[in-house]
């Protein structure tokens, strides 16, 4: 999957004037140049911006009439990312603004690339160790951050990740099945629904949303972590799931690889196993079809993810 080149935005020249030049009063020169961000699977502006004075900045910007999601979605990133911890691995916020019925988010730039796939060993170790910083920021969250009445991981599996009991009832069709996993519906009804109650007995927070684009890897080999929309109450190990997903399909140990990361100690015995099951049937099911507002590389994406997660647990089921 190229995930350097799935997004499809529009450029920093069809923004609407007004938009163009608050920005650029924001930022206190005009703006020279902007490199669109080829990752993510939104249709929302975000840019590179390069002002005539040298500076640089992280925008992301969308109109409230054609794409409410998306702006609910920066406003929340803004809130969450002035109260994470100081000192971690995340881009931070300048400023927002209102202009011409779009809302604008403006970030410190990062210079750097999504990790490149397959993982390279360094990008690899930079990034699982970023990890275990958020992590550890993450287990006892501070009070402002808590009091943005964040989401429940638990809450969300129920009303939006476990669909394999849907499909198990006749309501959603069953997706194409790899031959080791045909015949398993009733088993992966059984370990996805294991996982509220495991989300549910976390105390700290989890990003929520950690794809291998939502990480950069800057020019001194240190990870960065973005995309923050998502934070929510919840174990750690679930992001760790979603992030070694790649590892799996590049051949890696993974499952060394998440048994020995500090954000898998205490996890259930099965966490992963139920992650796994969970992802898939997620992943398998919503990807027969993307919303408008999002890129036409979305479904491809999904299918992958959840063929490789659903790969993953049959090799560790020993399912055949």
């Amino acid at each position: 999957m190229p995930y350097h080149a799935t997004a499809q935005r529009p450029a920093w020249s069809d923004l609407p004037q007004r938009v163009r030049a608050a920005v650029a009063t924001r930022l206190g020169a005009p703006v020279v140049q902007a490199r669109t961000a080829g990752a993510g699977f939104t249709r929302g502006f975000a840019a590179l911006l390069r002002t005539a004075d040298g500076h640089r900045a992280f925008v992301k910007a969308a109109p409230h009439v054609e794409q409410p999601q998306l702006v609910d979605w920066y406003a929340r990133e803004a809130a969450i990312l002035t109260r994470l911890p100081a000192g971690l691995p995340v881009p931070r916020p300048r400023w927002t603004l209102w202009e011409a019925g779009w809302f604008v988010l403006c970030l410190d730039a990062v210079d750097g690339h999504t990790p490149r796939l397959p993982w390279n060993q360094v990008e690899l170790t930079a990034t699982l160790t970023a990890f275990t910083d958020v992590t550890e920021a993450l287990a006892d969250p501070p009070d402002e951050l808590t009091a943005l009445g964040l989401p429940h991981l638990a809450d969300l599996a129920r009303e939006d990740i476990l669909w394999w009991g849907e499909v198990a009832a006749g309501r959603e069709p069953v997706p194409p099945l790899p031959a080791p996993a045909r015949g398993r519906l009733a088993e992966l009804v059984a370990l996805e629904s294991r996982l509220p109650g495991y989300a549910a007995a976390a105390t700290g927070l989890t990003h929520g949303d950690l794809r291998v684009d939502n990480v950069l890897v800057d020019t001194t080999g240190a990870a960065w972590f973005c995309d923050w929309s998502w934070l929510c109450h919840g174990p750690a190990w679930f992001d760790l799931v979603t992030l070694l997903i790649t590892g799996y399909a590049d051949g890696l140990d993974v499952d060394s690889l998440f048994t020995a990361h500090p954000a898998a100690a205490g996890a259930p015995g099965d966490a992963l196993d139920v992650t796994l099951a969970a992802l898939a049937g997620y992943h398998l099911t919503a990807a027969t079809s993307a919303p408008p507002t999002a890129s036409t590389h979305l479904p491809a994406h999904q299918r992958w993810t959840g063929e490789q997660a659903l790969a993953w647990l049959s090799h560790r089921q020993a399912w055949t």
